[in-house]
């Protein structure tokens, strides 16, 4: 059993490209995702970010330059991400990497849409 859902793919392998700031996940239904660290920390699964509902949701702006420091496993069916801005609240489930790689492009674009129409900016201040 994989992440918090029985039918999600379990990953096989995870690697940081702390260089290129790239996380590459590979799972093993054959997916493989390379996911941005930035993409990583601006969809952090973290109340801060995410708030406790929708509308508490916090935009992550200036996040452009942020890497990843480590990665803990958490039990069989997560990874806490530390990020070198210091956030480091979340917990990424399997089902929460997998739904991120699968559904990236979309995510990508509404984010870059609402830092827009909020007149923000993905570099730092």
């Amino acid at each position: 059993m994989s992440g918090l859902t029985p039918n999600t793919p379990n990953p096989t392998e995870i690697t940081l490209h702390s260089e290129s700031r790239l996380l590459d996940i590979a799972f093993d239904d054959g997916s493989h995702f390379s996911l941005p660290c930035e993409y990583l920390r601006v969809f952090s699964p973290s109340a801060e970010v995410r708030g406790h509902s929708p509308d508490q949701a916090v935009l992550q702006v200036g996040k452009r330059d942020v890497g990843i420091r480590a990665i803990e496993q958490v039990g069989h069916y997560a990874v806490k991400l530390i990020f070198s801005d210091g956030h480091d609240s979340g917990l990424y489930s399997w089902d929460y990497l997998y739904e991120l790689g699968k559904n990236q492009s979309a995510l990508w674009q509404s984010y870059l849409d609402q830092l827009a129409a909020a007149g923000a900016s993905r570099d730092p201040s």
